[in-house]
């Protein structure tokens, strides 16, 4: 667009990643529409998913600056908090992270991943995590400081003005994705747990006028949350990168697909989970795109998306979240048996 000024960013991501058509998910679950994938869960492999994108800004953003330190938080199986480990390895830096929850006996899946990047790790139990994790921050911060170094403190998800650049730059790459696969409009479908990448489609989409309807399918908290998160991130992001062209941000969510919280899968989405692995060969993750697929899934014949012949799903990649929930895939076993 006209006007839009990237700020500095770092090569992390492989990118442009695919825009897939899903054939048999279209005639399982399609309801007459066209079902896509884009799929950022191959933006890398250890540095895998929608994450990364947003780091390549931040780490630049970090390096310009001056820091030595990045300390971010998140959940014990944080895809955030697993890539900005690797990206702060590569980048030359250290990575400090303020994991919720009780300090696992043996690591597993992504929090094992980041101590295999030289990580320092911190585990709080989550009553502790959720009531003072603004004072564990700076409290780390001002650790490293006393010790003369420099720590940048990055958000849950690395989801603010800063972080959100990446789906606004990843626009450009989805102009070219409809113009390929001839779509001239659709409905954009993302999994949403810290906003930032509902945030950046959201703003990308008003700033590269593309003829795309995004939605957050929300993983916790609830529709109010994320409405509040897009204009607290598209605010800020206004607020640090003046001059910027203007643009009418409208979030759109779709509640109800929690289920019994953060992290917490159902048999249902189990299942989805499996059936589009058996299908298409594509794997979502129990915490993230898992719900979110199966949420659009259930949407689909209900007619919210009756306006347009094409759906796009955005894999945020999460596959390492897959494999600490595996004792919740028994039903496989029981099938095979039977």
């Amino acid at each position: 667009m006209k006007g839009l000024a990237l700020p500095p960013r770092v090569a992390l991501a492989q990118r442009p990643t695919p825009l897939q058509y899903l054939p048999r998910a279209t005639e399982r679950w399609g309801c007459g529409k066209r079902l896509w994938i884009k799929r950022d869960d191959l933006t890398g492999c250890l540095l895998s998913g929608n994450k990364v994108r947003k780091l390549e800004f931040i780490i630049a953003h970090a390096l310009a600056e001056g820091y030595d330190t990045l300390i971010t938080c998140g959940g014990l199986q944080s895809n955030h908090c697993r890539a900005t480990a690797f990206a702060a390895a590569q980048a030359g830096l250290s990575a400090h992270l303020v994991l919720r929850g009780d300090t696992p006996l043996t690591g597993q899946g992504n929090y094992l991943l980041g101590q295999l990047a030289g990580a320092t790790i911190n585990c709080y139990p989550k009553s502790h995590y959720v009531a003072e994790l603004p004072a564990l921050l700076e409290a780390w911060r001002v650790h490293y400081a006393e010790r003369g170094k420099k720590a940048l403190v990055i958000p849950t998800g690395g989801s603010d003005g800063l972080g959100i650049w990446g789906y606004i730059a990843a626009c450009e790459e989805l102009r070219e994705d409809l113009a390929r696969a001839d779509i001239e409009s659709a409905h954009l479908v993302t999994a949403t747990g810290s906003g930032g990448t509902q945030a950046g489609l959201t703003l990308g989409t008003a700033l590269h006028a593309l003829p795309l309807t995004v939605w957050g399918v929300n993983v916790c908290d609830d529709e109010a949350y994320f409405l509040n998160k897009v204009a607290t991130d598209v605010a800020d992001w206004r607020s640090r990168f003046p001059g910027q062209p203007a643009a009418t941000v409208t979030p759109r969510v779709i509640d109800g697909y929690v289920g019994a919280g953060y992290g917490v899968a159902s048999p249902e989405v189990l299942r989805v989970i499996a059936d589009l692995a058996a299908l298409e060969g594509v794997l979502l993750d129990p915490v993230y795109t898992g719900k979110a697929f199966h949420g659009l899934v259930k949407e689909l014949p209900t007619g919210r998306f009756d306006d347009q012949r094409d759906i796009i799903f955005l894999h945020s990649g999460g596959v390492f979240g897959v494999f600490p929930q595996a004792d919740q895939f028994g039903f496989l076993h029981t099938a095979a048996s039977g």
